[in-house]
């Protein structure tokens, strides 16, 4: 029977039916329910409408409101230019399950008089209750699916809870019922457990990724077919497999959370990662892992740290400052910041200037770091140097017994090339060679494989003609230990490895200045909650490079005999050199009388020299040099000598003494030796000494 609500004019027009599936798993098999959606098109026939369109392009679609639907729009547009009679679905509930859309459609439909049809009831939407009862149908719809929504988000949270919800697997594990297994390749195994090892012997994931870039290994993915494939590693590779707690034999469920927003197009969903106390389960030990659970937390928190931030050091870099990302404003609680002066850029200098540059506050602190970074380095090497023997000779062991892995990986490597190849020749044996469109490519394939393999075994070949580091001998390795302040300053001991020994063993440094007594305060807090303080004197500009106090006390003493370019010359035999590392010269003597205020050496008028070195003294007191000097040396007499490879100072007051006279008649009395030389004598040298 024909409805009172279908008229002549809905009949002369078209009638849409619309066919929709939530997802593409009920398109595949929720058969029964597609048959019966296309079976509506025997009911617009049975209330008499001859053309019927049927749209089901939204097959696969949610009506959700999530997502576009092209068969929605298109249908809502021909309503609108009012060639529709009826629109009709299996159930309304087809049509849209958000109030936007089915406000929409019900609107559209009233305003050029279309009537929606189901299964069971025709809706003219002019008429006010069948509008009601639409609107609280479309409520209803929306409703459910949000009921529905959280019933399933309800079990699968509660499932997760239990650690059994498994969705899937990241590379190195596959899905085995409700629980994570390892991959049973050996070969994604073994390279997924160098990463952990790699990482966790360098220091940071940027230095694995260097160290895999080196030596050319590839590591193995995720294809977006699931299926393991093997590529160039990157950082974010490296930096998952850290982050992810599965590697470490924990499940773990909740990490990241959607959140919805509209952009002025579209909506936007937009991912983000939440706090490891946010996520819904987490739970060690539920499966076997790559690692150690305390291992794997290790290693993320170690990779966490070298991110510089107001809680972390930062990763060691190249500089050869020492406590970059240690010191820490007793003033204002800021980490001071690092650069580099001088000519080369190479002289370290901390500052608190965090304030000034984000807040425009006064300057706090900054002193030079050289003076800074030795005091550090002297309460280290006091704290560590008790154990150094033994762990130099740990190191040892475990170098010995370390593995190549750089070996084992391209072997591993060359096996599965090798298998590649074989399956390929086997694809291409079994081939009929008539037919050339299959062989053909077939042996292209096996040419692939085979050039892979060449490929590996050159690798192979190359890391093997690699000279090997002659072993140490732990004898010499112990008596080098022992000395590790040489080994500390040594210029191939690397920086980094210096900051990592620096950042195990100290905390952080809490860093003052007393201007009063111009001392920089340094309050040292070890791992394990010691501290320690050291006061250091605030160095001028320059005082770090100048020179040493003591070249500074022998140019005093050897002006008393000599002009400033004989010092340079005594200064240079010596070994002696300036500030900056340089030889002595003339002009450098001279500088650094003048800074000093030290007097240049003048000879007198009458020749009656105050202070005479060796030969001349000897030549007073008519003895022979040697013997003059071995009374020096004996301390008979009263001498200034102020370098090892240097002339001799005396005094003629202290030559007219009793000692002195004593010395010269106990030579004449020994008749083995002479005095002196003969008057007569000739000497060819000039000597000073």
């Amino acid at each position: 029977m024909i409805s009172d609500k279908i008229r002549p004019h809905h009949l002369q027009r078209k009638a849409l039916l619309y066919v929709r599936q939530s997802s593409a798993h009920q398109v595949l098999h929720n058969r029964e329910s597609s048959a019966l959606q296309y079976a509506m098109r025997d009911r617009l026939t049975g209330l008499g409408w001859s053309e019927i369109e049927v749209i089901d392009d939204d097959l696969g679609r949610s009506a959700a409101g999530g997502v576009q639907r092209a068969g929605f729009e298109r249908m809502v547009a021909q309503v609108c230019l009012g060639k529709v009679g009826a629109v009709a679905a299996r159930e309304v509930s087809r049509f849209a399950r958000n109030s936007r859309d089915w406000q929409q459609l019900i609107e559209m439909c009233r305003v050029v008089d279309t009537v929606l049809i189901d299964q069971e009831t025709i809706y003219a939407p002019r008429h006010g209750n069948d509008r009601l009862l639409l609107g609280l149908k479309g409520s209803l719809n929306e409703y459910e699916l949000d009921l529905l929504r959280q019933r399933s988000l309800s079990a699968r949270y509660e499932k997760a809870r239990r650690g059994e919800l498994v969705v899937s697997a990241p590379v190195g594990f596959v899905k085995a019922g409700d629980r994570y297994e390892k991959d049973p390749d050996r070969r994604v195994q073994e390279a997924i457990g160098l990463v952990f090892e790699k990482v966790l012997e360098l220091g940071s994931a940027r230095q694995a990724l260097l160290w895999f870039l080196e030596h050319d290994l590839d590591l193995p993915v995720k294809g977006k077919d699931g299926q393991t494939i093997w590529r160039r590693p990157n950082y974010a590779t490296i930096h998952r497999m850290i982050e992810n707690p599965i590697y470490g034999g924990a499940y773990a469920y909740g990490k990241t959370a959607a959140t919805v927003g509209y952009d002025g197009t579209c909506t936007k969903v937009t991912i983000r990662r939440k706090a490891r106390s946010d996520w819904l389960a987490l739970m060690p030990n539920a499966h076997e892992g790559y690692v150690s659970w305390e291992k794997a937390e290790t290693i993320r928190k170690m990779v966490s740290s070298n991110v510089p931030t107001s809680r972390h050091h930062g990763a060691p870099k190249h500089g050869d400052a020492l406590l970059a990302g240690l010191l820490r404003c007793r003033r204002c609680g800021r980490k001071l910041t690092l650069r580099y002066t001088g000519a080369k850029h190479h002289i370290p200098r901390y500052s608190c200037s965090r304030g000034w540059m984000d807040n425009g506050e006064p300057r706090c602190i900054a002193f030079g770091g050289l003076r800074v970074d030795d005091a550090i380095e002297e309460a280290l090497l006091t704290v560590v140097g008790p154990g150094a023997i033994a762990a130099a000779l740990t190191a040892e062991n475990e170098a010995k017994g370390r593995r190549d892995q750089v070996r084992e990986a391209l072997n591993r490597d060359l096996e599965a090339a090798r298998y590649a190849a074989d399956r390929a020749f086997r694809q291409y044996d079994a081939a009929d060679p008539a037919n050339r469109l299959v062989a053909g490519e077939l042996e292209a394939r096996w040419n692939k494989a085979l050039a892979r393999v060449t490929e590996v075994e050159g690798k192979i070949a190359a890391h093997d003609t690699v000279t090997v580091a002659p072993v140490i001998d732990p004898g010499s390795l112990a008596r080098l230990a022992v000395d590790l302040k040489t080994v500390w300053a040594a210029p191939s001991t690397d920086a980094r490895l210096k900051k990592r020994i620096v950042r195990t063993l100290i905390h952080e440094v809490i860093t003052d200045i007393d201007p009063e007594a111009a001392e920089i305060g340094l309050l040292i807090h070890w791992i394990g909650g010691v501290h320690s303080e050291i006061r250091l004197p605030r160095r001028r500009r320059g005082q770090r490079n100048s020179t040493s106090g003591d070249v500074i006390a022998a140019v005093r003493q050897l002006v008393l005999i000599a002009t400033d370019n004989v010092i340079a010359g005594i200064l240079n035999r010596n070994g002696l050199v300036t500030g900056y590392g340089n030889r002595w010269t003339r002009e450098r003597v001279t500088a650094l009388r003048s800074h000093h205020r030290i007097p240049v050496y003048k000879s007198t008028d009458d020749g009656i020299e105050p202070w005479l070195n060796l030969s001349r003294a000897a030549r007073l007191l008519h003895v022979s040099p040697r013997t003059l000097r071995l009374a020096a040396q004996a301390g008979e007499i009263e001498a200034i000598h102020p370098l090892p490879d240097g002339p001799w100072i005396f005094s003629r007051t202290v030559l007219s003494a009793a000692p002195a006279c004593a010395i010269s008649e106990r030579a004449r009395q020994n008749p083995k030796y002479p005095t002196g030389s003969h008057p007569g004598q000739q000497n060819l040298f000039s000597s000073i000494t």
